[in-house]
């Protein structure tokens, strides 16, 4: 395939960014978006112009760095998919993509399609663990009991990845989705219940400490998340939250 992809440049997160258009050819079905990328930048490199600056790690689809808008969908138009795992065969011969870092105040850019996603780990300093008792007097976790639901809602909760698609796909840059999940996945369990109130409450003050938004009630977050990770969990968070709330006053 033959494309034209319009990237987004900026040198520093102090620095105006814009728009560029690049020229690719040969693009196999078969390769992954960051292999395009990767061509993209061994033909910048031998021109001697400055490669992109993107996110990437294990390129397995679970460590949640790839973020890229791709024609104004995080991670791009495959479902369920992180940008890692989308494959050129998506797009068709003669397309023009337009590839874009995620937008938020939360997520400054860093250079061009790369941003701090810093502020998550923040959020999850601020509660997202369970104190537990290392002295040699330790319980071994298989010998609490768990409803199989409650277990099944704990993991579903943990797959996120925090690559913050639900961030970007957000009118509100709210990173609820994201905060919900690393609640859920210790609220739904008996060893995250002894601190649930002191947690949620630290986790989202340190969210709104972030600048990132409320959430919208559009559901593009559920929509665009590569774990599908539910909505469901946003509303339990605000259960615990509006409890936790209470029993304090």
């Amino acid at each position: 395939m033959d494309l034209t992809l319009k990237v987004w440049r900026q040198p520093n997160g102090s620095t105006k960014g814009k728009m560029e258009d690049y020229q690719v050819s040969g693009i196999d079905g078969d390769m992954s978006f960051l292999e395009m990328m990767d061509i993209l930048n061994e033909q910048l490199i031998e021109k001697g112009e400055d490669p992109v600056a993107f996110d990437h790690d294990c390129r397995e689809g679970i460590c949640g760095m790839c973020s890229m808008q791709i024609n104004g969908e995080p991670h791009g138009p495959e479902k369920a998919t992180t940008t890692c795992q989308l494959h050129m065969r998506k797009f068709k011969n003669g397309d023009t993509i337009y590839i874009e870092p995620f937008r938020a105040n939360g997520f400054p850019v860093v250079k061009d399609l790369a941003v701090d996603r810093s502020s998550f780990d923040r959020i999850i300093q601020a509660g997202g663990y369970i104190s537990v008792n290392t002295s040699g007097n330790t319980l071994d976790g298989n010998a609490i009991p768990v409803e199989k639901k409650n277990a099944d809602m704990a993991f579903n909760a943990a797959t996120c990845i925090g690559c913050g698609a639900c961030v970007a796909a957000c009118p509100n840059a709210s990173a609820m989705l994201f905060t919900s999940a690393k609640v859920s996945q210790l609220a739904l369990l008996p060893q995250g219940r002894v601190e649930a109130s002191k947690r949620v409450q630290n986790m989202v003050h340190q969210m709104d400490l972030e600048g990132f938004g409320n959430c919208s009630n559009v559901g593009a977050c559920a929509e665009e998340c590569p774990k599908e990770i539910s909505l469901e969990n946003i509303a339990r968070m605000n259960r615990e939250y509006l409890s936790a709330s209470i029993s304090s006053e």
